[in-house]
Protein backbone atom coordinates (compact mmCIF):
# COMPACT_ATOMS: atom_id res chain seq x y z
CA UNK A 1 0.00 0.00 0.00
CA UNK A 2 1.31 3.44 -0.97
CA UNK A 3 1.01 6.45 1.33
CA UNK A 4 2.92 9.62 2.09
CA UNK A 5 3.83 11.88 5.00
CA UNK A 6 5.66 15.13 5.60
CA UNK A 7 9.23 14.92 6.87
CA UNK A 8 9.13 14.69 10.68
CA UNK A 9 10.79 17.46 12.61
CA UNK A 10 14.36 16.68 13.51
CA UNK A 11 14.81 14.25 10.61
CA UNK A 12 17.60 15.16 8.20
CA UNK A 13 16.51 14.77 4.57
CA UNK A 14 16.50 16.92 1.47
CA UNK A 15 12.92 15.80 0.79
CA UNK A 16 10.07 17.61 2.53
CA UNK A 17 7.64 14.80 1.74
CA UNK A 18 8.28 11.06 1.70
CA UNK A 19 6.21 8.48 -0.18
CA UNK A 20 6.11 4.99 1.31
CA UNK A 21 5.31 1.54 0.00
CA UNK A 22 4.60 -0.85 2.86
CA UNK A 23 6.47 1.44 5.29
CA UNK A 24 9.56 1.60 3.07
CA UNK A 25 10.42 4.85 1.32
CA UNK A 26 9.44 4.66 -2.35
CA UNK A 27 12.00 6.86 -4.08
CA UNK A 28 10.43 7.30 -7.56
CA UNK A 29 7.35 9.14 -6.21
CA UNK A 30 9.36 10.89 -3.51
CA UNK A 31 11.81 12.27 -6.07
CA UNK A 32 8.95 13.14 -8.43
CA UNK A 33 7.14 15.19 -5.76
CA UNK A 34 10.35 17.09 -4.99
CA UNK A 35 11.00 17.68 -8.71
CA UNK A 36 7.50 19.04 -9.44
CA UNK A 37 7.51 21.17 -6.27
CA UNK A 38 10.63 22.95 -7.50
CA UNK A 39 9.75 22.98 -11.21
CA UNK A 40 6.11 24.08 -10.85
CA UNK A 41 4.73 24.52 -7.34
CA UNK A 42 3.91 22.57 -4.18
CA UNK A 43 0.26 22.92 -5.05
CA UNK A 44 0.77 21.21 -8.41
CA UNK A 45 2.91 18.52 -6.79
CA UNK A 46 0.19 17.80 -4.21
CA UNK A 47 -2.50 17.62 -6.90
CA UNK A 48 -0.49 15.26 -9.08
CA UNK A 49 0.57 13.02 -6.20
CA UNK A 50 -3.02 12.62 -5.02
CA UNK A 51 -3.99 11.45 -8.50
CA UNK A 52 -1.10 8.96 -8.76
CA UNK A 53 -1.33 7.28 -5.33
CA UNK A 54 -4.79 5.66 -5.95
CA UNK A 55 -3.56 4.25 -9.27
CA UNK A 56 -0.38 2.84 -7.73
CA UNK A 57 -2.48 1.07 -5.05
CA UNK A 58 -4.86 -0.26 -7.75
CA UNK A 59 -1.85 -1.44 -9.77
CA UNK A 60 -0.73 -3.75 -6.94
CA UNK A 61 -3.98 -5.76 -7.08
CA UNK A 62 -5.19 -5.46 -10.66
CA UNK A 63 -2.26 -4.45 -12.84
CA UNK A 64 -2.05 -7.34 -15.32
CA UNK A 65 -0.97 -7.46 -18.96
CA UNK A 66 -0.78 -10.67 -21.01
CA UNK A 67 -0.95 -12.75 -17.85
CA UNK A 68 1.90 -10.95 -16.05
CA UNK A 69 1.97 -8.34 -13.30
CA UNK A 70 2.68 -4.79 -14.42
CA UNK A 71 4.86 -2.55 -12.27
CA UNK A 72 5.63 1.15 -12.45
CA UNK A 73 8.88 0.42 -14.31
CA UNK A 74 7.42 -2.08 -16.81
CA UNK A 75 7.63 -1.57 -20.57
CA UNK A 76 5.34 1.06 -22.19
CA UNK A 77 2.93 -1.48 -23.76
CA UNK A 78 2.08 -3.00 -20.39
CA UNK A 79 1.68 0.37 -18.67
CA UNK A 80 -0.57 1.66 -21.46
CA UNK A 81 -2.75 -1.42 -21.14
CA UNK A 82 -3.26 -1.07 -17.37
CA UNK A 83 -3.82 2.69 -17.60
CA UNK A 84 -6.51 1.99 -20.21
CA UNK A 85 -8.10 -0.55 -17.85
CA UNK A 86 -8.00 1.99 -15.02
CA UNK A 87 -9.61 4.68 -17.17
CA UNK A 88 -12.32 2.26 -18.27
CA UNK A 89 -13.22 0.51 -15.02
CA UNK A 90 -12.26 3.00 -12.30
CA UNK A 91 -12.91 6.31 -14.06
CA UNK A 92 -15.81 5.14 -16.26
CA UNK A 93 -14.34 6.40 -19.53
CA UNK A 94 -14.80 4.91 -22.98
CA UNK A 95 -11.39 4.28 -24.54
CA UNK A 96 -10.96 3.36 -28.20
CA UNK A 97 -8.06 2.97 -30.59
CA UNK A 98 -7.45 5.57 -33.25
CA UNK A 99 -4.38 5.38 -35.48
CA UNK A 100 -1.35 5.27 -33.16
CA UNK A 101 -3.07 6.59 -30.02
CA UNK A 102 -6.22 6.14 -27.91
CA UNK A 103 -9.23 8.42 -27.70
CA UNK A 104 -10.67 8.85 -24.20
CA UNK A 105 -14.37 9.77 -24.10
CA UNK A 106 -15.84 11.01 -20.84
CA UNK A 107 -19.17 9.69 -19.61
CA UNK A 108 -21.60 11.09 -17.05
CA UNK A 109 -19.91 8.96 -14.39
CA UNK A 110 -16.39 10.12 -15.22
CA UNK A 111 -14.69 12.52 -12.76
CA UNK A 112 -13.67 15.91 -14.07
CA UNK A 113 -10.01 15.23 -13.26
CA UNK A 114 -9.17 12.80 -16.10
CA UNK A 115 -6.84 15.27 -17.82
CA UNK A 116 -5.09 16.01 -14.52
CA UNK A 117 -4.59 12.28 -13.92
CA UNK A 118 -3.07 11.76 -17.38
CA UNK A 119 -0.94 14.91 -17.07
CA UNK A 120 0.39 13.65 -13.74
CA UNK A 121 1.45 10.36 -15.30
CA UNK A 122 3.02 12.02 -18.31
CA UNK A 123 5.10 14.35 -16.15
CA UNK A 124 5.97 11.49 -13.75
CA UNK A 125 7.65 9.50 -16.53
CA UNK A 126 9.21 12.61 -18.07
CA UNK A 127 10.82 13.22 -14.69
CA UNK A 128 12.01 9.63 -14.20
CA UNK A 129 13.41 9.43 -17.74
CA UNK A 130 15.29 12.67 -17.26
CA UNK A 131 16.75 11.42 -13.95
CA UNK A 132 17.47 7.99 -15.48
CA UNK A 133 15.09 6.08 -13.21
CA UNK A 134 13.01 4.73 -16.13
CA UNK A 135 14.84 3.13 -19.05
CA UNK A 136 12.07 3.11 -21.69
CA UNK A 137 10.24 5.81 -23.64
CA UNK A 138 7.41 7.67 -21.96
CA UNK A 139 4.31 5.40 -22.16
CA UNK A 140 2.04 8.46 -22.12
CA UNK A 141 3.53 9.85 -25.34
CA UNK A 142 2.39 8.81 -28.81
CA UNK A 143 5.66 7.54 -30.25
CA UNK A 144 4.32 7.69 -33.81
CA UNK A 145 3.58 11.41 -33.47
CA UNK A 146 7.01 11.94 -31.94
CA UNK A 147 8.86 10.10 -34.72
CA UNK A 148 6.69 11.13 -37.66
CA UNK A 149 8.56 13.84 -39.61
CA UNK A 150 5.27 15.14 -41.01
CA UNK A 151 3.81 15.66 -37.53
CA UNK A 152 3.71 19.26 -36.41
CA UNK A 153 2.08 21.36 -33.74
CA UNK A 154 0.69 23.73 -36.31
CA UNK A 155 -2.51 25.61 -36.99
CA UNK A 156 -5.95 24.05 -37.04
CA UNK A 157 -8.00 26.25 -39.29
CA UNK A 158 -11.45 27.48 -38.23
CA UNK A 159 -11.00 26.14 -34.71
CA UNK A 160 -9.94 29.17 -32.64
CA UNK A 161 -9.31 28.68 -28.96
CA UNK A 162 -11.30 30.89 -26.62
CA UNK A 163 -9.48 33.52 -24.53
CA UNK A 164 -8.52 32.77 -20.93
CA UNK A 165 -11.13 33.71 -18.31
CA UNK A 166 -8.99 36.62 -17.17
CA UNK A 167 -9.51 38.25 -20.57
CA UNK A 168 -5.95 39.57 -20.52
CA UNK A 169 -4.58 37.34 -23.27
CA UNK A 170 -5.19 37.65 -26.97
CA UNK A 171 -7.11 34.92 -28.73
CA UNK A 172 -4.88 32.07 -29.94
CA UNK A 173 -5.63 31.23 -33.59
CA UNK A 174 -4.64 27.59 -33.31
CA UNK A 175 -4.90 24.60 -31.04
CA UNK A 176 -1.77 22.76 -30.09
CA UNK A 177 -1.68 19.19 -31.42
CA UNK A 178 -0.95 17.04 -28.38
CA UNK A 179 1.54 14.19 -28.58
CA UNK A 180 -0.24 12.34 -25.76
CA UNK A 181 -1.00 8.66 -26.23
CA UNK A 182 -4.36 9.11 -24.44
CA UNK A 183 -6.22 12.04 -25.98
CA UNK A 184 -9.25 13.23 -24.00
CA UNK A 185 -12.33 14.50 -25.81
CA UNK A 186 -15.42 15.86 -24.12
CA UNK A 187 -18.15 15.04 -26.59
CA UNK A 188 -20.28 11.91 -26.26
CA UNK A 189 -19.13 9.02 -28.43
CA UNK A 190 -21.46 7.94 -31.22
CA UNK A 191 -20.97 4.67 -33.08
CA UNK A 192 -20.41 4.75 -36.83
CA UNK A 193 -22.24 2.36 -39.10
CA UNK A 194 -20.21 1.16 -42.08
CA UNK A 195 -22.65 0.62 -44.93
CA UNK A 196 -20.36 -0.82 -47.58
CA UNK A 197 -20.26 -4.55 -48.21
CA UNK A 198 -17.12 -4.20 -50.39
CA UNK A 199 -14.99 -2.43 -47.78
CA UNK A 200 -12.86 -5.49 -46.84
CA UNK A 201 -12.06 -6.26 -50.44
CA UNK A 202 -11.02 -2.69 -51.18
CA UNK A 203 -8.55 -2.99 -48.29
CA UNK A 204 -7.36 -6.47 -49.37
CA UNK A 205 -6.80 -5.14 -52.88
CA UNK A 206 -4.79 -2.20 -51.51
CA UNK A 207 -2.56 -4.54 -49.50
CA UNK A 208 -2.04 -6.72 -52.56
CA UNK A 209 -1.12 -3.75 -54.76
CA UNK A 210 1.41 -2.58 -52.15
CA UNK A 211 2.92 -6.06 -51.84
CA UNK A 212 2.84 -6.08 -48.03
CA UNK A 213 4.15 -9.09 -46.04
CA UNK A 214 1.78 -12.04 -45.66
CA UNK A 215 1.50 -11.51 -41.91
CA UNK A 216 -0.02 -8.05 -42.50
CA UNK A 217 -2.60 -9.55 -44.86
CA UNK A 218 -3.57 -12.27 -42.38
CA UNK A 219 -4.03 -9.86 -39.46
CA UNK A 220 -6.15 -7.57 -41.65
CA UNK A 221 -8.37 -10.42 -42.88
CA UNK A 222 -8.90 -11.59 -39.31
CA UNK A 223 -9.97 -8.09 -38.27
CA UNK A 224 -12.79 -8.04 -40.82
CA UNK A 225 -13.78 -11.66 -40.32
CA UNK A 226 -13.78 -11.77 -36.50
CA UNK A 227 -14.74 -8.28 -35.31
CA UNK A 228 -11.85 -8.39 -32.82
CA UNK A 229 -9.66 -5.44 -31.88
CA UNK A 230 -6.21 -5.14 -33.47
CA UNK A 231 -4.39 -6.03 -30.24
CA UNK A 232 -6.60 -9.10 -29.76
CA UNK A 233 -5.33 -10.41 -33.11
CA UNK A 234 -1.71 -9.30 -33.10
CA UNK A 235 -1.01 -10.73 -29.62
CA UNK A 236 -2.39 -14.21 -30.35
CA UNK A 237 -0.15 -17.11 -29.35
CA UNK A 238 0.26 -20.60 -30.76
CA UNK A 239 -1.57 -21.92 -27.70
CA UNK A 240 -4.56 -19.69 -28.47
CA UNK A 241 -5.09 -21.62 -31.70
CA UNK A 242 -4.54 -25.01 -30.04
CA UNK A 243 -7.12 -24.21 -27.36
CA UNK A 244 -10.02 -24.64 -29.82
CA UNK A 245 -11.09 -27.84 -31.53
CA UNK A 246 -11.68 -26.10 -34.87
CA UNK A 247 -8.91 -24.82 -37.14
CA UNK A 248 -11.17 -21.82 -37.82
CA UNK A 249 -11.12 -20.66 -34.20
CA UNK A 250 -8.79 -19.27 -31.54
CA UNK A 251 -9.20 -17.96 -28.02
CA UNK A 252 -8.20 -14.42 -27.15
CA UNK A 253 -8.44 -11.82 -24.40
CA UNK A 254 -10.91 -8.95 -24.19
CA UNK A 255 -10.60 -5.34 -23.10
CA UNK A 256 -10.77 -5.38 -19.30
CA UNK A 257 -10.08 -9.13 -18.94
CA UNK A 258 -6.50 -8.49 -17.73
CA UNK A 259 -5.04 -10.87 -20.31
CA UNK A 260 -7.40 -13.78 -19.56
CA UNK A 261 -8.59 -15.67 -22.62
CA UNK A 262 -12.33 -15.27 -22.11
CA UNK A 263 -13.67 -15.31 -25.66
CA UNK A 264 -13.10 -17.03 -28.98
CA UNK A 265 -12.94 -15.71 -32.52
CA UNK A 266 -13.80 -17.37 -35.84
CA UNK A 267 -12.34 -16.79 -39.29
CA UNK A 268 -12.70 -18.21 -42.78
CA UNK A 269 -11.19 -21.34 -44.31
CA UNK A 270 -9.27 -19.13 -46.74
CA UNK A 271 -7.58 -17.36 -43.81
CA UNK A 272 -6.77 -20.76 -42.25
CA UNK A 273 -4.94 -21.68 -45.47
CA UNK A 274 -2.95 -18.45 -45.32
CA UNK A 275 -2.15 -19.06 -41.64
CA UNK A 276 -0.79 -22.54 -42.38
CA UNK A 277 1.23 -21.15 -45.28
CA UNK A 278 2.64 -18.42 -43.02
CA UNK A 279 3.44 -20.62 -39.98
CA UNK A 280 5.20 -23.31 -41.97
CA UNK A 281 6.85 -20.83 -44.33
CA UNK A 282 7.75 -17.22 -43.47
CA UNK A 283 7.30 -17.59 -39.73
CA UNK A 284 9.44 -20.73 -39.62
CA UNK A 285 12.33 -18.94 -41.34
CA UNK A 286 12.06 -16.03 -38.87
CA UNK A 287 11.84 -18.24 -35.77
CA UNK A 288 15.24 -18.48 -34.05
CA UNK A 289 14.85 -22.27 -33.75
CA UNK A 290 13.09 -22.73 -37.11
CA UNK A 291 10.11 -24.40 -35.40
CA UNK A 292 6.77 -25.15 -37.04
CA UNK A 293 3.28 -25.22 -35.56
CA UNK A 294 3.54 -28.73 -34.08
CA UNK A 295 6.79 -28.05 -32.20
CA UNK A 296 6.34 -24.42 -31.10
CA UNK A 297 5.52 -23.85 -27.40
CA UNK A 298 2.04 -22.61 -26.47
CA UNK A 299 3.33 -19.20 -25.36
CA UNK A 300 5.09 -18.48 -28.67
CA UNK A 301 3.61 -15.48 -30.52
CA UNK A 302 1.76 -16.40 -33.69
CA UNK A 303 2.87 -13.31 -35.58
CA UNK A 304 6.49 -12.13 -35.91
CA UNK A 305 8.07 -9.06 -37.49
CA UNK A 306 10.91 -9.18 -40.01
CA UNK A 307 13.46 -9.46 -37.18
CA UNK A 308 11.83 -12.51 -35.62
CA UNK A 309 10.39 -10.56 -32.67
CA UNK A 310 6.68 -10.45 -31.73
CA UNK A 311 4.70 -8.28 -34.15
CA UNK A 312 3.76 -4.90 -32.66
CA UNK A 313 0.81 -2.67 -33.44
CA UNK A 314 2.98 0.11 -34.88
CA UNK A 315 4.59 -2.23 -37.40
CA UNK A 316 1.24 -3.48 -38.62
CA UNK A 317 -0.23 0.04 -38.62
CA UNK A 318 2.66 1.37 -40.73
CA UNK A 319 1.87 -1.11 -43.52
CA UNK A 320 -1.88 -0.48 -43.17
CA UNK A 321 -1.61 3.30 -43.55
CA UNK A 322 1.08 3.17 -46.23
CA UNK A 323 -0.79 0.74 -48.50
CA UNK A 324 -4.16 2.45 -48.07
CA UNK A 325 -2.65 5.86 -48.78
CA UNK A 326 -0.96 4.52 -51.92
CA UNK A 327 -4.37 3.29 -53.08
CA UNK A 328 -6.19 6.51 -52.14
CA UNK A 329 -8.08 5.05 -49.18
CA UNK A 330 -8.35 6.50 -45.68
CA UNK A 331 -9.83 4.06 -43.19
CA UNK A 332 -9.22 3.83 -39.46
CA UNK A 333 -8.45 0.21 -38.41
CA UNK A 334 -11.15 0.35 -35.76
CA UNK A 335 -13.74 0.69 -38.53
CA UNK A 336 -13.23 -3.01 -39.24
CA UNK A 337 -14.95 -3.73 -35.93
CA UNK A 338 -17.86 -1.45 -36.78
CA UNK A 339 -18.10 -3.02 -40.23
CA UNK A 340 -18.30 -6.51 -38.72
CA UNK A 341 -21.14 -5.60 -36.35
CA UNK A 342 -23.03 -3.71 -39.05
CA UNK A 343 -22.80 -6.71 -41.38
CA UNK A 344 -23.90 -9.14 -38.69
CA UNK A 345 -26.82 -6.91 -37.65
CA UNK A 346 -28.06 -6.62 -41.19
CA UNK A 347 -27.87 -10.36 -41.53
CA UNK A 348 -29.76 -10.84 -38.25
CA UNK A 349 -32.62 -8.64 -39.37
CA UNK A 350 -32.75 -10.21 -42.82
CA UNK A 351 -32.89 -13.87 -41.71
CA UNK A 352 -34.95 -13.59 -38.52
CA UNK A 353 -38.63 -14.51 -38.81
CA UNK A 354 -39.87 -12.57 -35.79
CA UNK A 355 -38.82 -10.27 -32.94
CA UNK A 356 -38.04 -13.21 -30.68
CA UNK A 357 -35.46 -14.54 -33.14
CA UNK A 358 -33.97 -11.07 -33.50
CA UNK A 359 -33.51 -10.79 -29.72
CA UNK A 360 -31.92 -14.23 -29.54
CA UNK A 361 -29.46 -13.50 -32.32
CA UNK A 362 -28.61 -10.06 -30.92
CA UNK A 363 -27.77 -11.65 -27.59
CA UNK A 364 -25.63 -14.24 -29.37
CA UNK A 365 -23.72 -11.44 -31.10
CA UNK A 366 -23.30 -9.54 -27.83
CA UNK A 367 -21.87 -12.64 -26.20
CA UNK A 368 -19.57 -13.35 -29.16
CA UNK A 369 -18.20 -9.79 -29.11
CA UNK A 370 -17.86 -10.13 -25.34
CA UNK A 371 -19.05 -6.68 -24.46
CA UNK A 372 -20.31 -7.92 -21.10
CA UNK A 373 -17.32 -9.40 -19.34
CA UNK A 374 -17.49 -12.91 -17.88
CA UNK A 375 -14.82 -14.34 -15.55
CA UNK A 376 -13.80 -17.26 -17.76
CA UNK A 377 -14.37 -18.61 -21.22
CA UNK A 378 -16.24 -21.54 -19.68
CA UNK A 379 -18.86 -19.25 -18.18
CA UNK A 380 -19.00 -17.45 -21.51
CA UNK A 381 -19.61 -20.67 -23.43
CA UNK A 382 -22.30 -21.69 -20.93
CA UNK A 383 -24.40 -18.69 -21.93
CA UNK A 384 -23.67 -18.80 -25.64
CA UNK A 385 -24.94 -21.35 -28.15
CA UNK A 386 -21.77 -21.77 -30.23
CA UNK A 387 -23.40 -24.03 -32.77
CA UNK A 388 -26.07 -21.47 -33.65
CA UNK A 389 -23.44 -18.76 -34.02
CA UNK A 390 -21.24 -20.99 -36.20
CA UNK A 391 -24.10 -21.59 -38.63
CA UNK A 392 -24.83 -17.87 -38.95
CA UNK A 393 -21.15 -16.95 -39.07
CA UNK A 394 -20.37 -19.54 -41.75
CA UNK A 395 -23.05 -17.97 -43.93
CA UNK A 396 -21.46 -14.55 -43.43
CA UNK A 397 -17.98 -15.88 -44.32
CA UNK A 398 -19.37 -17.61 -47.41
CA UNK A 399 -21.01 -14.37 -48.51
CA UNK A 400 -17.74 -12.50 -47.91
CA UNK A 401 -15.81 -14.92 -50.13
CA UNK A 402 -18.40 -14.60 -52.89
CA UNK A 403 -18.32 -10.81 -52.71
CA UNK A 404 -14.52 -10.85 -52.65
CA UNK A 405 -14.50 -12.77 -55.96
CA UNK A 406 -16.99 -10.31 -57.43
CA UNK A 407 -14.95 -7.35 -56.21
CA UNK A 408 -11.69 -8.71 -57.64
CA UNK A 409 -13.39 -8.95 -61.02
CA UNK A 410 -14.53 -5.32 -60.77
CA UNK A 411 -12.77 -3.32 -57.97
CA UNK A 412 -14.79 -0.18 -58.79
CA UNK A 413 -18.11 -1.63 -57.69
CA UNK A 414 -18.69 0.83 -54.94
CA UNK A 415 -16.75 3.44 -52.93
CA UNK A 416 -16.55 3.18 -49.14
CA UNK A 417 -19.23 5.16 -47.37
CA UNK A 418 -19.54 5.97 -43.69
CA UNK A 419 -22.97 6.57 -42.19
CA UNK A 420 -23.10 8.20 -38.78
CA UNK A 421 -26.50 6.80 -37.81
CA UNK A 422 -28.74 3.94 -38.83
CA UNK A 423 -31.37 5.07 -41.32
CA UNK A 424 -35.03 3.95 -41.44
CA UNK A 425 -33.92 1.48 -44.14
CA UNK A 426 -31.98 -0.47 -41.49
CA UNK A 427 -33.23 -0.87 -37.91
CA UNK A 428 -34.61 1.29 -35.15
CA UNK A 429 -32.15 2.10 -32.38
CA UNK A 430 -33.95 0.52 -29.43
CA UNK A 431 -32.31 0.49 -25.99
CA UNK A 432 -30.79 -2.99 -26.39
CA UNK A 433 -29.22 -2.02 -29.70
CA UNK A 434 -27.78 1.18 -28.19
CA UNK A 435 -26.13 -0.91 -25.48
CA UNK A 436 -24.81 -3.28 -28.13
CA UNK A 437 -23.27 -0.54 -30.25
CA UNK A 438 -21.81 1.30 -27.27
CA UNK A 439 -20.11 -1.93 -26.31
CA UNK A 440 -17.93 -1.75 -29.40
CA UNK A 441 -15.39 0.40 -27.67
Amino acid sequence: MYWYALKPKGVKSKYELLVFKNDIVFMPLTIYFDYISKKNSKSSANTYLNKLIPFFNWLIEKGMYRGEKVKWDSEPDGLRAVIEDYLTHEMFCKVREKESFNIVNLTKKSPNTIKVFLSAFKSFYNCLIRLEYYKYTNPLIDSFAKLNPNYSEGVRENKPRLPEISGTEEEIKYRRLTNSYFKVVNEEWEPQIIDDSTLPYQVYNALKNSNVPLVIVIVTRMLFETGARVSEIIELTIGDFRARRSFQEAVTFNKGSFGKRIKFIRFSKETVKLLKQYVEGQRKTLDKNSLGFETLPDNAPMFLNSKGCPLKYHTWYYHWTKSLKENKLAINPHKTRHWFVTTRLREIYSISKNDAEIDIRKNELINYMKWRNKDTIYVYEHYFDELRHREAHDKMLEDMQNKEREFNKNPNIKAAKLIEHLTPMTVELDEDLKDLLEGLD
